[in-house]
């Protein structure tokens, strides 16, 4: 299964999936799946499966990643899609994040998927436009998967348990004032207006600690106003990303900023909440139990679409994601797909 995981991963780093580009990689893993006997569906660049013996009856677990990539960046040394091997090392776009955590999901699903009398179903969903938050997703096919109890979300975490996800708010503020002649000293400055507002994005600090993820934190990140050196501003836009824990819903968030700041507050979208599944439930116990360790993610994963608790796990270091000349050990592979079929296998007999 190692080998077959391995041989995959190139074919998949070798063929470009850029965002919302994922057609021929799904086609792989699609093509994958049935060179082993298992039939999956297809909803755009979206492959699922369930296990052979399948009982709507019992719960589920969903096993999950996601395989588009960012576009690689300029610093490359390496052609980005060339799946080299050396000194222990798979190279190559996408193969940190999330292709070694997504061909270990998919072997570990392929160990259970003809086995017997398991306590749980066994669901894959192999996923398009993660790295954008994209509607054609997994938010896309969630319907399709039936009643999902909990899931395992393929990211790298060194095999490490990340319990918790923090979500993401953009907002897009506007503080308004009104036009006149600098020289005159005339009109209302809305950079000055805005100013006050940007004091207290960098200032406050909410209330609720999250014990996992620390403080949610909020960062003024892009600021446009004027269009000219001798005219006062009548508008200043302003943008700020805001990182929540799990101590605070979107809409929390947003009625405590709005009591507080007097420019006009646009959310991008509320879809990305926070994420956290309790260290006493059996699959994080399991993990405990092989001697991982739990901590709280700061990067954002498809696990921000699911209403279920999840856990995210897998091979690979988040350090290494969306870097030059990304790779991962081939070690961490092999332990991945062994720490996976562990884990579940005390689930799926309890």
């Amino acid at each position: 299964m190692y080998n077959q995981a391995i041989e995959l991963l190139r074919k998949l780093i070798a063929t470009p999936s850029i965002s919302k580009e994922e057609t021929a990689t799904a086609t792989i893993i699609e093509d994958f799946l049935h060179q082993h006997g298992v039939k999956s569906f297809r909803k755009n660049n979206n492959i699922w499966a369930f296990n052979a013996f399948f009982d709507p009856k019992k719960p589920s677990i969903l096993l999950n990643s996601h395989h588009d990539t960012v576009k690689p960046n300029a610093a490359y040394t390496r052609n980005p899609f060339t799946p080299d091997i050396h000194e222990g090392k798979l190279f190559g776009l996408g193969s940190n994040d999330a292709g070694g955590a997504l061909v270990s999901l998919i072997v570990t699903f392929l160990h259970f998927y003809r086995q017997e009398n398991l306590h749980y179903n066994v669901v894959l969903a192999t996923t398009a436009e993660e790295e954008i938050s994209g509607y054609n997703g997994i938010e896309l096919i969630i319907p399709e998967l039936g009643s999902l109890d909990f899931a395992i979300v393929g990211e790298p975490t060194l095999m490490n348990l990340a319990i918790s996800e923090r979500g993401l708010l953009v907002l897009d503020c506007i503080a308004y004032g009104k036009s006149g002649h600098a020289a005159r000293n005339e009109g209302d400055n809305a950079i000055y207006k805005a100013l006050k507002d940007i004091e207290w994005f960098r200032s406050f600090k909410f209330s609720k600690i999250s014990p996992t993820l620390g403080d949610t934190t909020m960062n003024v990140t892009v600021i446009q106003a004027g269009t000219q050196h001798n005219v006062v501003p009548e508008q200043c836009h302003f943008t700020v990303d805001i990182r929540i824990t799990d101590a605070y819903t979107h809409n929390e968030v947003l009625s405590i900023i709005q009591q507080h700041v007097s420019s006009d507050i646009n959310p991008r979208s509320t879809r990305l909440k926070s994420s956290s599944i309790p260290v006493e439930h059996p699959i994080v116990q399991a993990g405990i139990a092989l001697g991982r360790n739990t901590y709280g993610s700061p990067t954002s994963s498809d696990q921000a679409l699911l209403n279920i608790p999840s856990l995210k796990l897998g091979p690979g270091d988040s350090a290494r994601s969306h870097t030059a000349d990304e790779f991962i050990y081939l070690s961490e592979i092999e332990e991945g797909i062994d720490i996976y079929i562990k884990i579940l296998r005390q689930i799926l007999s309890l």
